[in-house]
């Protein structure tokens, strides 16, 4: 027996209603305030506000343990953390993972020498807000919370391949009071695992 069209049209819209838009804020208009708690680098809880009020930016990426293409960015990610920090920018991971626990993200944070907080994002509910779909997926916000920058790190998973360092541009413009050059780029790597 088959369902009635307007039963059928009442679950889709249910269903589209119970569905989070996935959609990354506009470059140009405020980044989604977030407090989380630093699983790494850190202790206790961090926020976008106190980290954006001591520095001239910040860089937020949203990393996992167990995806291979974010693992190829730690060296990079770190490179990054360490060039900009005296410059004042700060680098801060969100792990948004369901299926990476804290105690998992720490463990690896220290194994690779990641130079940078890691923060946990339980429930995803910070993903969702900067419609974050990859790992690695990069934010950069300037000292007054706007988003400037969103996409990728650079163009290859090999470090040694890369040519077109998209962030590091963005930043550097951001840090010379220049219009980021890209604005948007497509980010690629492995899907955030979502709750």
């Amino acid at each position: 027996m088959k369902a009635p069209r307007v039963l059928l049209s009442a679950i889709a819209a249910a269903a589209l209603v119970a569905t989070p838009s996935l959609a990354a804020p506009a470059i140009g208009s405020s980044a989604p305030e977030f407090t989380l708690p630093a699983v790494s680098g850190a202790t206790g809880t961090l926020s976008l506000k106190g980290v954006a009020a001591k520095g001239k930016g910040v860089v937020v990426i949203f990393v996992s343990t167990r995806c291979p293409y974010s693992n190829a960015y730690n060296a990079r990610m770190t490179a990054l953390a360490k060039q900009y920090a005296a410059k004042g920018v700060a680098v801060v991971g969100i792990n948004s993972n369901g299926n990476e626990p804290p105690a998992e993200v720490a463990d690896h944070a220290k194994k690779h020498d990641l130079a940078f907080p890691i923060l946990k994002d339980d429930g995803n509910k910070i993903a969702d807000a900067y419609g974050a779909q990859h790992t690695p997926e990069a934010f950069l916000i300037d000292a007054k919370g706007t988003l400037v920058y969103h996409g990728r790190i650079d163009e290859t998973r090999e470090q040694a391949d890369a040519r077109s360092h998209d962030l590091a541009n963005a930043i550097n413009a951001l840090l010379g009071g220049k219009p980021v050059p890209v604005v948007e780029t497509k980010a690629f790597g492995c899907s955030i695992k979502r709750v």
